[in-house]
């Protein structure tokens, strides 16, 4: 039997409870309603609903104060406000506290049921969503964190994606887990319990990659003194995910090509062609597309690669996934280095939000790492996060001379101590905290006779 959603309509007017409770009547939905705000509240604690209509004004405690409590209870359970003013302010901010959708009175009462359905389903993805996150992070010992609405469709996509052999092309910047979500996709998939091989290939030279992707027949060429199977024999039935895809030569572009055509791939030095059964994630920081207008990346094996197409988001893009990014890393990095429990500071999650993270979650994880490993204290406060994120995009500054002046040598030889004391002695680091080149600096350093 079909569970009833529990719907809970809190309204200080009696007319307006009525009405919505007879127009959602039926065998769909479980009606619970509240006159007022601290009812609602209550009610909300012992039903546990699974969508709330919520009117802004109330006695007791009004619907934005309800709103809040709600969120803070669970931020996942959808809400719709209710309005008589149509004031879009007090919508746009309920919408900022986590409310999904708001609707002003008198409304429509069909486009009402179209609004709760839409929520209901909202609310049915993001409790799919979250299993689904759990499930993996059981099989691969990685979460994949992130409740913005971004990240929240990727998984939609990696979800519906995994059950299916389809190829899959992932793109976005470098370091924002692309490698993550080519895991999730196999491990998810009906080929889980089969092999998952990796290549990377940017990091193979071009005389070894055809051999380690493809295998080579004993003697094909000096040092080959016997047969080795490549990596798409050993990921047969499996899954290969080759990482950095626009790395690869027009000639082993061709090659992976016929292996997607048609599903056989031929060892370096042999004659004998071999069928295989593999399904191909690859992933890319580049312009494929770009690639291909210039020449260096085939327009066929571009399209045959891009059937399923998911796009990363750069952290700087999803900065409501930071502080829970932040918090995973420092939880994960005083257990591995066995120190107590350690909280960051409001402040100090304000200067990473706004910080533009050109190096994404990698860069992210580095931060913390650092900072478990050198903070003192329990609590990280602002004053203990690298410089480049404190002063990021604050190159005026103001500098008063004092009445008894200044020597304009003293300060510079100031500075240039400061910056590499800063950059541990890193000449280039150095420099370009000070806006100057290396060779500027060097200059600069044997003037003033600094070693």
């Amino acid at each position: 039997m079909k569970k009833l959603k529990k719907i809970l309509i809190a309204d200080d007017e009696q007319n307006m409870l009525w009405a919505i409770k007879r127009a959602l009547k039926g065998k769909e939905y479980k009606i619970i309603t509240a006159s007022d705000g601290l009812e609602a509240l209550e009610k909300f604690k012992s039903h546990e609903p699974d969508l709330v209509l919520l009117d802004f004004k109330m006695p007791k405690m009004d619907g934005m104060n309800v709103l809040k409590e709600i969120k803070n209870e669970n931020s996942k359970i959808p809400v719709i406000m209710i309005t008589a003013h149509g004031t879009m302010e007090s919508a746009i901010e309920a919408m900022k506290i986590g409310a999904l959708d708001y609707i002003s009175k008198p409304f429509d009462i069909d486009q009402l049921k179209i609004q709760i359905k839409k929520a209901l389903e909202i609310g049915d993805m993001k409790e799919q969503i979250d299993f689904f996150k759990e499930e993996l992070r059981s099989i691969t010992g990685k979460p994949i964190i992130g409740d913005s609405s971004q990240m929240k469709r990727v998984m939609e996509i990696v979800e519906r994606v995994s059950k299916t052999n389809a190829t899959v092309l992932i793109t976005g910047e470098s370091g924002t887990g692309k490698e993550l979500i080519a895991s999730a996709v196999h491990y998810s998939s009906d080929r889980s319990d089969k092999p998952y091989i990796t290549v990377n290939c940017g990091a193979l030279p071009e005389t070894l990659l055809e051999s380690e992707l493809f295998g080579h027949d004993k003697g094909s060429f000096t040092g080959a003194i016997s047969k080795k199977l490549g990596r798409f024999e050993r990921a047969n039935k499996g899954t290969i995910f080759l990482d950095e895809i626009g790395e690869l030569s027009l000639q082993v572009q061709v090659k992976l090509l016929r292996v997607l055509q048609e599903k056989q791939i031929e060892r370096v030095g042999g004659t004998e062609t071999i069928d295989i059964d593999v399904r191909i994630i690859a992933a890319t920081n580049k312009d494929l597309k770009k690639m291909v207008e210039e020449g260096t990346f085939r327009e066929d094996l571009y399209y045959r690669l891009n059937v399923i197409p998911i796009q990363l988001p750069a952290l700087r893009e999803r900065k409501e996934d930071i502080k829970l990014l932040v918090e995973y890393f420092l939880e994960k990095y005083c257990n591995e280095m066995g120190r107590d429990t350690m909280t960051i500071s409001t402040e100090s999650i304000n200067a990473l939000t706004n910080y533009s993270f050109k190096g994404n979650i990698r860069e992210l994880e580095n931060i913390i790492e650092r900072l478990v490993i050198l903070s003192e204290g329990k609590l990280i406060d602002k004053n203990d996060l690298p410089r480049e994120i404190l002063y990021e995009g604050s190159r005026e500054f103001q500098f008063n001379i004092p009445p008894s002046g200044i020597n304009l040598e003293e300060v510079e030889k100031n500075f240039i101590l400061q910056a590499l004391k800063i950059c541990d002695y890193n000449q280039t680091k150095a420099a370009k905290l000070l806006g100057v080149t290396r060779h500027t600096l060097i200059y600069r350093m044997e003037k003033y006779n600094i070693n």
